[in-house]
């Protein structure tokens, strides 16, 4: 009987084979015939899932972001009680930091193709897509605390918050922070908007 192939298997084994590369030696150190090496496989069987470097490349992009959605979801989850806003809130932004060797290793591979994202649109246009849904998913839960209350008050607070989350991450790969002052960091900021409070409306205003 012909032994049946895991072909998504085979998939990931070959964007982790792009991820280690890209992340050693960046993005441009990515050929077919290193992907095969490091897979422990021939040029030819990675060709017959992704006829090129792009292909192999945007693929091993995607993957990587389906990873980060993965954590940020499992981390959401494992939170006690659901319906604490704050607490599913900061789940939500301290998954996206590199706290362990895991999302530190998945970061590393994140700024490894960062200027490659740059050149090609189709990677572009899925990256941004992937933060928009971060932007609205920090917005929802923000409004669910309360502050700010409005729309647009709530998306330009969520932007600020991920931008936060972002520059921390790059300061913790660098080594300027700890995982610990990061967290400290982040809980501040949520903090500060909880104490903040909704703001009241229109028909609560106090008259002029």
């Amino acid at each position: 009987m012909p032994r049946r192939v895991d072909h998504d298997r085979r998939r990931a084994e070959f964007a982790e084979a792009v991820w280690r590369i890209a992340a050693e030696a960046g993005p441009a150190a990515v050929t077919m015939s290193a992907v095969a090496a490091e897979a422990g496989t021939s040029v030819g069987r990675i060709q017959h899932y992704f006829p090129g470097k792009d292909d192999l490349l945007a693929a091993a992009a995607a993957a990587l972001r389906d990873r980060i959605d993965r954590r940020v979801r499992d981390a959401v989850e494992r939170v006690p009680d659901p319906a604490n806003a704050t607490a599913t809130l900061h789940a939500l932004l301290m998954a996206l930091l590199p706290v362990d060797e895991e999302s530190r290793a998945t970061a590393l591979v994140g700024a490894a193709f960062f200027h490659h994202t740059l050149r090609h649109p189709e990677s572009s246009a899925r990256h941004r897509q992937g933060h928009e849904l971060i932007v609205s998913a920090v917005a929802d839960r923000l409004r669910c605390m309360g502050s700010p209350s409005s729309g647009d008050d709530a998306e330009r607070e969520a932007r600020l918050l991920v931008a936060l989350v972002q520059g921390l991450a790059t300061q913790l790969l660098l080594g300027h922070i700890t995982a610990e002052e990061a967290g400290a960091i982040v809980r501040h900021q949520l903090d500060r908007l909880q104490a903040t409070g909704a703001p009241p409306s229109r028909g609560d205003q106090p008259p002029a």
